[in-house]
C-alpha cells in the first residue's frame, strides 16, 4: 500500500452565505442589533419570517449598503 493510499483528498468547498440573522446582519453592516431592529421597523431592510428567526437575504444588506453609502 502506498502511502496516502486510503486517504480521500477532498476539494475545499465555498457556499457563499445567502441569509443572515439578525446578529450576523449587524456584524456584515458593521452597526449594532439595535440598528438593524430599527431599520427593519422604519421599511429599509426586509428579513424573511419564514423561518423561526428573521433571515437578512445578503442581497437585501448589499443594496441597503450601496443606497446609503455607495459602496458594496
Amino acid at each position: 500500500m502506498a502511502s496516502g493510499a486510503g486517504r480521500q483528498d477532498h476539494a475545499e468547498v465555498y457556499l457563499e452565505k445567502k441569509g443572515f440573522k439578525r446578529a450576523e446582519a449587524a456584524f456584515y453592516l458593521g452597526i449594532t442589533v439595535v440598528t438593524i431592529d430599527r431599520l427593519t421597523k422604519r421599511g429599509l431592510l426586509h428579513p424573511s419570517r419564514a423561518l423561526r428567526h428573521p433571515i437578512y437575504p445578503k442581497d437585501d444588506l448589499d443594496r441597503f449598503l450601496k443606497d446609503t453609502t455607495g459602496v458594496v
